[in-house]
């Protein structure tokens, strides 16, 4: 489902003041003839508009004229607002699908922004358009609450680590490991944290979300002694491995490889390579704490 956006209500009728002649502009105050070309300019406005159509919408201004939107940017220029209106289009589309030759559904999302500049309200619709003696017409139109987009069907496969966990290596370090979904369900928050006799040693924040651009979850993680990587996931399901690349503290580069599955159903495995300048290996099992 796509963005339809309203906005700026008296815009066209603004444009048109743009490109009025020279001569029109000592003419009378309510001269008759140019309230009509206002009028048919913000017609047209609004059709060029509602045909996704930059070219000629950044032609209703005079060739350095300048626009400001709700939001304070300012554009000066032909070029430059021809290029936010392209932008706008290249992600404003709405799905319009042909059930018969004269029957079709349109989905979208209207965003409607307040000329006072209050934050915009948003809604997904449903209109549905029949052609009749060869016009088209709205037979019906239905709106609903606006859901935010989520990442969640990308990211629904890690479901089953969410929550706390909790085990003790051979060497007896306590290790905690936490998953939780971060507001919107578009990112999966994981907190490390390793105890020794019950003196923290060592903590990481990692940030799980999914890449659209490669399509596949990516990870960024950041430890408490200032280190940070960037990792990439592979596989599926309750059995996935994780390639991090590091950049340590002093600047030096190291890399680890996680493989974390689900083995019980209530126990998860979680086995860490690193290769480093002091290569090591740990395997571990973790269980929700007591």
């Amino acid at each position: 489902m796509s963005m339809r956006r309203l906005w700026i209500p008296a815009l066209p009728a603004l444009a048109c003041t743009f490109i009025l002649l020279p001569g029109q502009a000592g003419e009378p105050k309510g001269n008759a003839k140019d309230k009509e070309a206002i009028a048919k300019c913000a017609e047209a406005f609004v059709e060029a508009f509602h045909k996704g159509d930059a070219k000629a919408l950044a032609a209703f201004w005079a060739p350095n004229g300048d626009f400001s939107d709700q939001t304070g940017k300012h554009l000066k220029g032909r070029k430059a607002i021809e290029k936010a209106f392209a932008a706008l289009f290249a992600v404003d589309r709405h799905s319009l699908k042909f059930i018969t030759p004269s029957v079709a559904i349109e989905d979208g999302t209207t965003e409607v922004y307040a000329p006072d500049g209050r934050p915009p309200t948003r809604a997904n619709y449903t209109m549905v358009h029949v052609k009749k003696d060869g016009e088209w017409s709205i037979a019906t139109l239905r709106n609903s609450t606006y859901t935010p987009p989520s990442n969640y069907h990308h990211l629904r496969g890690l479901e089953w680590a969410i929550g706390d966990w909790a085990g003790k290596r051979e060497t007896g370090e306590m290790e905690k490991l936490s998953f939780a979904w971060d507001n919107g369900q578009n990112f999966i928050v994981a907190k490390f944290s390793t105890s020794a006799r019950e003196v923290p040693v060592g903590s990481a924040k990692v940030l799980i979300g999914w890449d659209p651009g490669a399509k596949r979850i990516r990870s960024w993680i950041f430890d408490s002694t200032g280190g940070f990587g960037e990792g990439t996931w592979s596989g599926g399901g309750k059995k996935w491995t994780i390639k991090i690349a590091n950049t340590l503290p002093d600047g030096k580069k190291a890399a680890t490889t996680i493989a974390l599955a689900m083995v019980g159903a209530d126990t998860i495995s979680l086995q860490a390579r690193y290769q480093g300048s002091h290569p090591e290996e740990a395997q571990i099992v973790l269980e929700p704490p007591n």
